[in-house]
C-alpha cells in the first residue's frame, strides 16, 4: 500500500472550490488499501476537529481560527496570516508526521498555493512530490505574488517527480518555468450523472415559479465566484444591449459582490440581474434546467468546471477562449474543423458578449448542434471514474 501526504489549503467542510472538490472526488474513488491518503490543511473554524477522516483523507488541520469565520473573516487578522504561515508550519508538521507514517509520495495542489512546502519538505525528507497545476488566476499576477518567495517557487516546479496539468495551457506553463520532468494534462472532470440528470415538469415549473421567470423571458445564467477573472461585470454591462426579455441569474459569491450589484444599478438592469447567492451542489443542476444560456466571459482560466458542468445539463454554453477553456469550447467559426460544443467571445468585448448570447439562444440549429456535442464530450472525457483512473495509473502509480 502506498501512503500519500497531501498539501492543500483548505479542504472539506469549509471554504472549498474546484481543487478541494478534486482532490476528494479523486480519493474516493481509490481504495484504502491501494493508496492511503492524508493532508494538511488549513483549519480557520475552531469548530473543526484538529484531526478527522474526511472520506479516504485522514485530515490535520492547522493555523489560526474562529468559530464559524466567513468569508470576509479570511481576509481579517488573524486568519488572513494563514497562507502565509502554512508556507513554511505545513512542512515541519509534514517531516512530523513523516517520522509516524512514512510517506512514500506528497501531492501539492496548485503550485502558488503549496509548492513551496512541498518543495520545502522533500528537501529536509527526501520524499518526492506531485505537482498538481490547477490555477485560475492569470500567469503573471501569480509570479507577482510569489516573489517574495521566488526561489522556492522555481525549485517547486523544477525539483517536482511529475507534474499534472488539468489543462494543455497550465502545461506549457510548467515547461516555462523550467520543468524537464515527466508531465501529463489530467483535467478535472464533472459527476456527470448528477448534472445530467433529468427533472420533472412540476419540479422545473416549480423552480421557474419562485424565480419569476415569465412566459417569453431568456435566462442566461453563471455560476461564478464574484472575481474579477470571471468577468460577470461584462455580461451586466452586456444586457443593457439584450432585449428586455433577457434575464441575467448570479449564482455564486465573492468580494466583488457589491461592485457588481452597484455596477447594475448604474448601467440599468437592476431588474434583470438576479443574485442569487450561493446554491448547493445538489440544487445547482436545476437552475442550470430552467435556463437558456450558460455565460462565462473569462479574463483567465486555468480549466473551468462551471462549463462543463453547463454542458452536462444540456446548456449551451459561450464563454472566452482563455487559458484551459480552449481544450474543450470549440466555436463553429473559429474552430471549423471540429464539432461545436459552444460559442467563443472576446475577452472584454460588451458587444460580442451580448451578438453571441442572441445568436445561441435564437438558432435552433447551431443550439442544438452545440448541445449535442458538448454533453457527448463531457460523458466521454471529464467522467470522475474516468479521471480517477488516469490519475491513480498515470500519476500515483507511475
Amino acid at each position: 500500500m502506498k501512503s500519500i501526504l497531501i498539501f492543500s489549503l483548505a479542504y472539506f467542510p469549509r471554504h472549498v472550490g474546484g481543487a478541494e472538490v478534486a482532490i476528494k472526488e479523486i480519493t474516493d474513488r481509490i481504495p484504502e488499501n491501494d493508496i492511503q491518503f492524508h493532508m494538511i490543511t488549513l483549519r480557520f473554524d475552531s469548530t473543526l476537529p484538529r484531526v478527522e477522516r474526511v472520506g479516504n483523507v485522514l485530515v490535520h488541520r492547522i493555523g489560526f481560527t474562529q468559530a464559524h469565520p466567513g468569508m470576509a473573516d479570511l481576509r481579517r487578522f488573524p486568519l488572513h496570516l494563514n497562507k502565509f504561515i502554512y508556507q513554511f508550519y505545513a512542512p515541519l508538521v509534514a517531516l512530523r508526521l513523516n517520522r509516524m507514517f512514512h510517506y512514500d509520495e506528497a501531492w501539492a495542489m496548485m503550485a502558488h498555493s503549496c509548492g513551496v512546502p512541498a518543495t520545502v519538505f522533500n528537501f529536509f525528507s527526501g520524499v518526492p512530490y506531485v505537482l498538481t497545476l490547477q490555477e485560475g488566476d492569470p500567469i503573471p499576477y501569480i509570479l507577482k505574488k510569489a516573489r517574495p518567495v521566488y526561489p522556492l517557487f522555481v525549485r517547486a516546479f523544477r525539483k517536482a517527480k511529475i507534474i499534472q496539468a488539468i489543462s494543455t495551457y497550465l502545461a506549457v506553463w510548467a515547461r516555462d518555468m523550467g520543468f524537464t520532468g515527466p508531465l501529463v494534462v489530467v483535467p478535472n472532470a464533472v459527476d456527470t450523472k448528477h448534472f445530467s440528470q433529468i427533472y420533472s415538469d412540476d419540479e422545473l415549473r416549480e423552480l421557474k415559479k419562485q424565480l419569476g421567470k415569465k412566459d417569453g423571458e431568456k435566462y442566461v445564467i453563471t455560476t461564478s465566484r464574484l472575481v474579477n477573472k470571471n468577468a460577470v461585470d461584462v455580461v451586466i454591462r452586456a444586457m443593457k444591449l439584450l432585449p428586455p426579455n433577457f434575464v441575467f441569474l448570479v449564482l455564486g459569491i465573492g468580494p466583488d459582490e457589491d461592485i457588481l450589484k452597484k455596477l447594475a444599478g448604474d448601467v440599468g438592469v437592476a431588474d434583470r440581474v438576479k443574485f442569487l447567492g450561493q446554491i448547493g451542489h445538489q440544487e445547482l443542476p436545476k437552475y442550470l434546467c430552467v435556463s437558456d444560456v450558460f455565460i462565462r466571459p473569462s479574463r483567465s482560466e486555468g480549466m473551468g468546471i462551471s462549463f462543463l458542468e453547463a454542458m452536462a445539463a444540456r446548456i449551451p454554453v459561450v464563454a472566452t477562449k482563455e487559458g484551459g477553456i480552449a481544450d474543450f469550447l470549440f466555436d463553429p467559426d473559429q474552430d471549423p474543423d471540429k464539432e461545436p460544443t459552444g460559442i467563443a467571445v472576446h475577452t472584454d468585448d460588451v458587444e460580442d458578449t451580448a451578438r453571441q448570447l442572441q445568436r445561441i439562444t435564437y438558432d435552433e440549429m447551431l443550439r442544438a448542434r452545440c448541445i449535442n456535442n458538448a454533453q457527448r464530450l463531457v460523458l466521454h472525457q471529464y467522467d470522475w471514474d474516468l479521471i480517477a483512473k488516469n490519475m491513480r495509473e498515470k500519476v500515483f502509480l507511475s
